[in-house]
């Protein structure tokens, strides 16, 4: 029977020996791949591209017309969202570490295990859809749904509640009122502010402080300036970041800790534009757009005294919530390979590819530090990583030094009673149910189903074989 999601994707092999071409179209064929294109001549290899952009590339090193090495370079620099495995008799360190860094997806050395070349394609194939996706959910974004995308360029998502989220900022962009951003800690609320600013088309500067910590004389001087002689030791004149953010934005992190005298400082502010300097009784117009941002429930701080209802309100009209990582999960592998891209040209290293496992285990961390703690867990990994995919270790090292508390726990803090049917099972159909629903949420991978409930992977490589799954 024909794999009709396997033949969607077209496969180009390009090779200087028929028979290898020959060889691996039967692997593929095998599987079910049957959209195929052999070459035997690099210079037929562009043109080809050209008329039908293929999936996957599978290329050779040795080839006439154009050499492989020059081959992968311009396919990589002119068409970088098409995968290029290369499958070579070259056998070398050096050769290798050359092809990854033009942007190689794997290096296969000849001759080839059949296995490990369907593996790589798998990969690779996933890797062009997402891609493919990107670009889809970009041209609709271009199309009307989003005036501006490259805008929110900085910010790497396909959530449907982060697009909303766009559309909201550009609505809101050419007003003068002030945002209030909320959102837990790494959830990109500065990447959030900043596209305001950039939506907004203001001809000023994004000037961006974490008042987190700033006493009320440190938040003053640092956002107001002073005069020579405002106070003791004050030699020279000092301009604040609201005169640096003048025709532009000014961004305040972490509002929910400001100190009650720095609150009716920042509320004469918003309501007047007007400010002066330490030291000065002249009073100063700003022109620029306040934007605050906090991980902290601001309603439950002023119904506590600890933040001003008058400011509340002032910095409310416009109100943006960034979701968790963990309720937008469908950004975790385009931020993966977000991540492993940049690091990879930081470190000046080949990109990795991720085990299956990785995968898997990824998909259902709760990540409590959002993508900021993603983001880490990938650069640390990195920076160890030496050669080969992508393990589960490498990365579980950096999740907060902790293991991460389940769902089932998270929901039983907060409703720690179980319900159960009338007919109560026994406690074999309960521990089959169980297993039966791990191993569906992981696709199937025991390591991560045991995982998910806290038991070892020959445990429940047990239990599958006892109920006779």
């Amino acid at each position: 029977m024909v794999n009709m999601e396997h033949s969607a994707h077209r496969i180009l092999i390009v090779d200087d020996e028929a028979r290898i071409i020959k060889t691996i179209e039967r692997v593929l064929r095998a599987e079910g791949y049957n959209n195929l294109l052999g070459l035997t001549d690099g210079s037929a290899v562009l043109p080809a591209i050209s008329g039908s952009t293929p999936s996957v590339i599978i290329l050779d090193l040795l080839m006439p017309g154009i050499p492989g090495e020059d081959l992968l370079h311009t396919i990589t620099h002119d068409f970088p969202w098409i995968p290029v495995i290369v499958i070579t008799g070259i056998d070398t360190v050096e050769t290798a570490v050359r092809c990854m860094k033009s942007g190689a997806f794997d290096f296969i050395v000849k001759p080839f295990d059949r296995q490990r070349v369907l593996a790589s394609l798998r990969h690779a194939i996933g890797i062009s859809a997402l891609q493919e996706e990107n670009r889809r959910l970009r041209d609709r974004m271009l199309s009307g749904a989003v005036n501006h995308p490259e805008l929110f360029e900085p910010i790497v998502t396909q959530s449907p509640v982060m697009l909303a989220i766009f559309r909201y900022v550009e609505a809101i962009s050419r007003t003068a009122y002030p945002v209030l951003i909320t959102g837990e800690t790494g959830t990109g609320k500065e990447l959030i502010a900043f596209a305001i600013h950039r939506v907004s088309g203001r001809s000023g500067a994004f000037v961006p402080v974490n008042v987190a910590g700033l006493d009320d004389n440190l938040f003053s001087d640092t956002l107001f300036g002073h005069v020579r002689g405002g106070f003791t030791g004050a030699d020279h004149s000092r301009e604040g970041l609201v005169t640096r953010a003048s025709g532009g934005t000014l961004f305040l992190d972490e509002i929910g800790d400001l100190s009650s005298p720095s609150q009716i400082k920042l509320l004469r502010l918003l309501h007047e534009s007007e400010f002066s300097q330490i030291g000065s009784d002249v009073t100063r117009h700003s022109d620029a757009r306040i934007v605050v941002a906090t991980n902290q429930d601001l309603v439950q701080l002023q119904a506590s005294g600890q933040f001003r209802k008058d400011l509340y309100y002032r910095l409310v009209g416009h109100e943006i919530n960034v979701p968790p990582l963990r309720a937008r999960c469908e950004d975790i592998p385009l931020l993966v390979h977000h991540f492993l891209d940049r690091f990879s040209g930081e470190l000046q290293k080949p990109k990795p590819v991720q085990s299956a496992e990785l995968g898997e285990w990824l998909s259902v961390y709760e990540f409590p530090g959002n993508v900021r703690e993603l983001k880490s867990m990938i650069m640390d990994a990195m920076s160890r990583h030496l050669d080969g995919p992508l393990t589960l270790a490498s990365l579980r090292r950096t999740a907060n030094g902790r293991p991460q508390p389940s769902s089932w726990e998270s929901m039983q803090r907060s409703d720690p009673s179980i319900r159960f049917p009338d007919a109560l099972p026994t406690l074999k159909e309960a521990a089959d149910a169980l297993v039966a629903e791990a191993m569906s949420r992981s696709n199937g991978n025991q390591t991560t189903a045991a995982r998910l409930l806290g038991i070892s992977q020959q445990a429940i490589s047990k239990r599958l074989k006892n109920s006779g799954v």
